[in-house]
């Protein structure tokens, strides 16, 4: 690891870790089913099990991660190897910018969930948006070997998307705090957001 991924390591993954599940706690059900697509180690999914066991989350990945914190299978990141609606809710967590088509990720998980999804992802605006974003992307991933195609959309563009799926906003918030001061201000800016969605 370079000494960007070594700091990330140390306490950046910790506190984004405890900051998504504060965040992804007011998104969730009180009980059920959920399919972490992405789940990478599987911390997050094992946090949000630990705060509420009435979740049974399960994860799935393109990667084997060693010691992966929640019981994980390996697809080929497109298809959602479960029936229609076989589950509560799909977490999406900082997954669809890495797919060449996020659309049809999200068909799948709009296809397979049977109440909602919780996608949490960025936004591709502000100033230096793209550049800032495709650094991050790099430090946080590139020594997991996970591919980085850098599709970020705006605002408009995940709307439309999910109105094509029928999909309905509940909510949709871009103040996550993920970093501390001062990397917040260079870091957290609108460059991210959770939307929690239901099936129309």
């Amino acid at each position: 690891m370079n000494i960007a991924e070594r700091i990330h390591a140390a306490y950046i993954g910790e506190r984004r870790v405890s900051v998504l599940a504060n965040h992804l706690e007011n998104f969730l059900p009180h009980q059920g089913s959920i399919l972490d697509v992405g789940c990478g180690d599987g911390g997050l999914a094992w946090e949000l099990h630990q705060r509420n066991p009435r979740l049974d989350i399960q994860g799935i990945d393109v990667l084997a991660r060693p010691n992966a914190r929640v019981p994980t299978e390996i697809f080929d990141g497109e298809r959602i190897p479960l029936d229609d609606e076989s589950v509560d809710h799909i977490l999406l967590v900082d997954v669809l910018h890495h797919s060449e088509e996020p659309a049809k990720i999200l068909g799948e998980a709009a296809r397979v969930a049977k109440r909602g999804i919780t996608i949490k992802d960025h936004l591709l605006e502000g100033w230096l948006a793209g550049p800032t974003l495709r650094m991050m992307d790099r430090v946080g991933n590139a020594r997991h070997g996970v591919d980085m195609p850098f599709v970020y959309w705006r605002e408009e563009r995940w709307q439309e998307a999910w109105r094509a799926l029928g999909l309905v906003v509940h909510r949709f918030e871009t103040k996550l705090k993920l970093y501390p001061p001062p990397l917040t201000w260079v870091f957290d800016r609108r460059l991210h957001f959770i939307a929690h969605l239901g099936k129309a």
